[in-house]
């Protein structure tokens, strides 16, 4: 299962996310939850990168299936979008598909 985590700032504006895990919903390579969900997080992460002038702090571990996301300096509007972008997505994921593959914990 994905575990997520979305962070908020002490002005409850989004700030950042953590996912943990994988989804179990298919083999490794054959994992469509999972493909989905890599794809909603990287594109976040290049489109803060690229699209706004945010600083943000990241750190992975593939084989523990981790990714953790943090804006610095405070928040961006352009990249607070992105990262409400990023929720609607994974809402509709483990709407799709069920809290027994991807579960939002807060």
């Amino acid at each position: 299962m994905i575990k997520i985590s979305f962070l908020y700032a002490e002005n409850q504006i989004l700030d950042g996310f953590e996912f943990k895990g994988h989804a179990g919903y298919a083999s490794a390579g054959n994992d469509i939850i999972c493909a989905a969900v890599s794809a909603l997080v990287f594109t976040t992460i290049n489109s803060v990168e690229e699209l706004t002038d945010c600083g943000f702090e990241v750190e992975e571990d593939e084989k523990k299936g981790r990714i953790y996301f943090r804006l610095k300096d405070g928040s961006n509007d352009d990249a607070v979008l992105l990262l409400k972008s990023l929720k609607l997505g994974v809402e509709q994921i483990q709407k799709s598909y069920g809290k027994k593959y991807i579960r939002i914990e807060n």
